[in-house]
């Protein structure tokens, strides 16, 4: 299977600007073979707002707002899954900041999933997510779905890997340089592959970093955006490397778990 990332600079508060530029990328990416691509975090809105009506303003429902029309279209027409990152406004006004899945399969629109943990200022426009860690089975491959500031906590990946995840997806939009160093352990202390797909450019003062990246299970780094420029990361995996837990003829990641020993 072909993954990819798409490594963007979305401008903020316009929306029709951003599906636009991320058409251009996810096309590229389709051309060269990519069946998975992983958009980053809010890829439509931009991220540093400073008010909720800012949010309101952009916010759209999932799947029968735009930002999900747009990827459904999409996934069909190119025949590709999708996970892109948007904000989202449920039936009573709540805000979550959400990641969608998208594929050529049925009505295109697949599932979402809304971020746990929430960064910094978000916490004052966003409540956090309460559908829990999914994975979502394409046929092909099964892909969980975590939002950027998740990879601090190693109970995501690690949760997303016991309900099966194959490969994990990860819209982000990272300010802080660790995760393009941390998200390859996550790959192997899972046996997973990751797609990191971040976001460049400055908003308001706030400065991203870059630097998406596709990780193995045995925690190589496959590819590596830049820190500043849009484009496009594809690889070919072999997912028969995730599925064999297995570290050699004795040890099994998941099974040689002892979780009686792990609470507190």
């Amino acid at each position: 299977m072909k993954i990819a990332y798409v490594q963007m600079e979305p401008l903020f508060l316009e929306p029709e600007r951003n599906y636009s530029r991320a058409e251009e990328l996810i096309r590229e990416a389709a051309d060269r073979g990519a069946e998975l691509i992983v958009l980053p975090e809010l890829f439509d809105t931009g991220y540093n707002f400073e008010s909720r009506e800012e949010v309101e303003e952009v916010a759209g429902e999932i799947p029968d707002g735009p930002t999900t029309e747009f990827l459904m279209e999409l996934s069909r027409e190119l025949g590709v899954f999708l996970v892109a990152g948007t904000a989202e406004k449920d039936e009573k006004g709540r805000l979550y900041n959400s990641a969608v899945v998208t594929g050529p399969i049925g009505s295109s629109y697949i599932g979402k999933y809304r971020k746990v943990h929430l960064f910094h200022r978000e916490r004052l426009f966003f409540s956090p997510g309460d559908l829990g860690f999914r994975v979502f089975n394409t046929g092909t491959a099964k892909i969980g779905v975590m939002i950027c500031f998740d990879w601090f906590f190693p109970e995501s990946a690690r949760t997303l890997a016991l309900k099966g995840a194959e490969v994990i997806a990860h819209p982000s939009n990272l300010v802080m340089p660790y995760a393009p160093r941390a998200m390859p352990i996550r790959a192997l202390e899972n046996r997973v592959y990751t797609i990191t797909a971040n976001r460049v450019g400055e908003e308001r003062g706030l400065r991203f970093i870059g630097k998406s990246t596709i990780a193995s299970p045995r925690a190589e780094v496959l590819a590596m955006g830049s820190e500043d420029s849009e484009e496009v990361g594809v690889v070919d995996v072999d997912l028969s490397v995730a599925r064999d837990k297995r570290l050699n003829d004795i040890n099994h990641i998941f099974r040689d778990r002892r979780p009686e020993f792990y609470s507190l």
